[in-house]
This record gives structure tokens, C-alpha cells and sequence, in this order.
């Protein structure tokens, strides 16, 4: 894969540099090009191209820019390919186009917090599907370890096995005790590593605390709603001084699943594949349909019945976008 701190060799016309994207604010983006930053449109054909996308150009992909020497700003000719991309379904009246997060990643944390807002593994269960998609590996992280109560320990123990057992790596952490810190830098350190949540799930701080000098700026949330305020406001890839980069993203309180058949949706639920091919019909949904072998692992307790539940009401919402 390739990586944000080697950038392809500058082209040799002067006009034209090439580098990578490390921020995106909808209208203008940060090109790193060797030591230089600069801000840059993109050319208008890409938006006429990808139609069927709010941003044709995502935070972490490569690109040439053509500079303007009047004022030093750039404009975004090229996009080249990339390794991979991590997207979703874009929110409000646009939900029929897909918005990439970002590109060529080496890993994606869904962070979620034990209380205020309160953990959901819908929103876990989505985001690791929507990974696998484009063979990215993905891992949980839940914050806020300091406010978990004997009812939360026995809830997060659950999910943490649930989780791990799958072969996602989960990590525990707070940034009042510390605990998990170290562990989470770890792993972070030499990837490109995406980190995204709802607000309010301790993001923010968390990220500050891995790399303090990041001054993240964080927001509170409220006893009222239990949901927190949006505080990043675009996606921006950070070089980490321990090595590695990571990728902070807005808030996200839903994440849907772009441009997926209903069909397709049990082959990326990993514990689901050994129990495939034998459903009584070779078309089964793992719904209502009788002689089904992922329902009978599930009511046998081998399939975790939350994740079954949670793929049931990922497969309706799918059934619903179709129709």
C-alpha cells in the first residue's frame, strides 16, 4: 500500500507537483507535496464524473496538482488509483450517493463509548461490514472505560468476547486513567489508520491523548440527549510522531451501507460463511426461510444472537433501499 509519508517523486514540469490529500473541507483541500501545504480546488470534471458521489476526492488519496503561480494555489488534475477506500451512505437528501471517508487506509477503529452516548453495535456491526467491503481491517475501540458500572462491566465483557472471538481486535481505553492508551498508540504506530464515531464518544480526547500535540479540539455532551456536539467538522489526516498516520473524521451518528445487494450481506458477516452453503435454499436470506442453517447456529446460540439480529435489521434496511 501506499504511504502518505512517501508521496510518488514529484512530476519534473514545475507546474505540477504531486502529493497527497490531508484534509478535505467539502469545497477546498491540503495537498502535501514534500515539505509544501497547498490549498487546493478540484477540477470540475471529476464532480460532472462521480455523479454518484459527494466528493470525488477523499482524504489520503494521491493526486498531481496543476499550480497557479499567480497566487501558489493548486488545482487537482489527476486522482490516481487507489488501494482501497472506506465509504458510506451520505446522510439527508443525498442518501442515494456514497461518501468515502477516506483512501488507502491500513486500518479502520469504530470508536464507541460505554455511556454518554451509550455503545451500539449496529453502528459497529455497519461500519465492519462496510470495511470488509474493501478488505480494510477494522477494529473496536471503547472509550470511556472510567464510567463503566458493574451492569456495564458484564455488558462490555460480552461485547469485547463477541467481537474477539471474531478475530477483531478490541481495545478498552479511558482517558482519565489512561488505561488502554499505550496499547491503542501500538497499534496505531506505522499505518495509516482511520479512526470514526458518533460525537461525543470521547474521540477527541482520545486522540489528543495518544498524540497531544494533535490539540484536537474536543466538546461535551449533553446529560439531556446523551449525544454529543460535533466538534470535528472534516476529515483530516495527521502524521503521528511515533510513525504513522491517522485519519479524524466528523462525527457519525449512523453509519449506512452504500451500494450493496441484500444478497451479498451474510458473506461479510465472518461467523455466518461456514453455515452458507448449507441452507435448505440456495437464494435464503437467513430470515423466515425454513431448512436455514445460519438461523438454526443462531437459535443454537454457535451465531451470537445479537449479531444475528443486528444483520436481520442491516438485511431489512437493504430490502427497503431496493424496493
Amino acid at each position: 500500500m501506499s504511504s502518505p509519508s512517501s508521496p510518488p517523486t514529484p512530476d519534473t514540469d514545475q507546474a505540477h507537483r504531486q502529493g497527497i490529500v490531508t484534509r478535505s473541507t467539502g469545497s477546498w483541500y491540503d495537498v502535501r507535496a514534500d515539505d509544501a501545504m497547498i490549498k487546493s480546488r478540484v477540477r470540475g470534471k471529476f464532480r460532472l464524473d462521480e455523479s454518484d458521489v459527494t466528493n470525488p476526492v477523499a482524504v489520503g488519496d494521491q493526486v498531481t496538482v496543476r499550480i497557479n503561480e499567480e497566487d501558489g494555489t493548486g488545482l487537482i488534475v489527476e486522482i490516481h488509483d487507489r488501494d482501497n477506500k472506506l465509504s458510506r451512505r451520505a446522510a439527508g437528501h443525498r442518501a442515494d450517493q456514497e461518501h468515502v471517508i477516506v483512501a488507502n487506509v491500513d486500518r479502520a477503529w469504530a470508536v464507541q463509548s460505554v455511556q454518554l452516548p451509550r455503545l451500539n453495535t449496529g453502528f459497529i456491526d455497519r461500519f465492519f461490514v462496510s470495511a470488509d467491503m474493501h478488505d480494510i481491517p477494522a477494529g473496536l475501540v471503547i472509550n470511556k472505560a472510567d464510567l463503566m458500572d458493574e451492569a456495564d462491566r458484564v455488558r462490555m465483557m460480552d461485547i469485547q468476547n463477541m467481537y474477539a472471538d471474531l478475530g477483531y481486535p478490541v481495545l478498552v481505553t479511558s482517558v482519565v486513567t489512561g488505561t488502554g492508551i499505550e496499547r491503542f498508540r501500538e497499534a496505531l504506530t506505522d499505518r495509516v489508520s482511520v479512526v470514526a464515531g458518533p460525537s461525543g464518544a470521547g474521540k477527541s480526547s482520545l486522540l489528543n491523548a495518544i498524540e497531544p500535540g494533535l490539540d484536537v479540539e474536543t466538546g461535551e455532551v449533553s446529560r439531556k440527549t446523551r449525544k454529543g456536539t460535533h466538534t470535528t467538522t472534516y476529515a483530516q489526516l495527521h502524521p503521528l510522531s511515533f510513525g504513522g498516520y491517522l485519519v479524524d473524521t466528523p462525527g457519525i451518528r449512523e453509519f449506512g451501507i452504500q451500494r450493496m445487494h441484500p444478497a451479498d450481506l451474510a458473506h461479510f458477516f465472518v461467523e455466518f460463511i461456514p453455515y452458507l452453503d448449507d441452507c435448505k435454499f440456495q437464494d435464503c436470506t437467513h430470515d423466515h426461510e425454513p431448512g436455514c442453517a445460519v438461523k438454526a447456529a443462531a437459535d443454537r446460540g454457535a451465531i451470537h444472537r445479537r449479531r444475528y439480529e443486528s444483520y436481520l435489521n442491516l438485511l431489512h434496511s437493504l430490502q427497503d433501499d431496493e424496493g
